[in-house]
């Protein structure tokens, strides 16, 4: 099996993982009062914090059946969601920008998500019937090469799982403090 079939299998399998747990009507209400609006496109919850309410959802490749939706991984969870727009008020893209300039391995890591949220996206399209065509070889958050929106990559992190996005999980770790003192326990990053 070569690296492509590799990822393809592992993305296949979260997906799975993802899609054997519908969001229930619940979920469905819970997103849109964290949103204010009705999540569109949402196929399934892909993150939740230790009490279970949602803190990111998983989104069709394409939207109302003809609009093209790039963001793959949606953040949801009101804490979260703050706690990342604090990390970029405070310069945290910069910052994590000049080391992702100054350090080749995590510019390989940081490709390696890249690649992993193509692969992902292309076997969720593959499952809803959904096409790439106009999204293909867009990602999310400024991957491979940037970053743009860490929302887009802390939700990456907290579908996928700790060490496939490294700039996610690093803003997970900077948010650890934040989210803890609102009470927001996220299982695989903290407790």
């Amino acid at each position: 099996m070569n690296e492509h079939e590799n990822l393809d299998s592992l993305m296949r399998r979260r997906l799975d993982e993802i899609l054997a747990t519908p969001a229930t009507d619940e979920d469905i209400a819970v997103v849109q009062e964290q949103l204010g609006r009705y999540p569109r496109g949402m196929v399934a919850v892909g993150a939740r914090d230790g009490q279970g309410i949602p803190l990111a959802v998983v989104t069709r490749p394409i939207v109302d059946g003809k609009v093209p939706f790039p963001t793959t991984f949606y953040l949801t969870g009101p804490a979260v969601v703050k706690a990342a727009s604090h990390l970029e008020a405070e310069g945290a893209m910069r910052e994590l920008g000049a080391m992702l300039a100054a350090d080749e391995e995590l510019q390989a890591s940081y490709r390696r998500a890249h690649e992993s949220f193509l692969a992902f996206r292309h076997v969720l399209a593959e499952r809803m019937g959904d096409s790439e065509e106009h999204i293909a070889g867009i990602s999310a958050g400024g991957m491979p090469v940037r970053i743009k929106c860490l929302h887009a990559l802390v939700a990456h992190s907290l579908v996928m799982g700790p060490g496939i996005n490294p700039i996610g999980d690093m803003a997970m770790d900077r948010m650890r403090v934040e989210l803890e003192d609102e009470g927001v326990t996220v299982p695989g990053f903290f407790a």
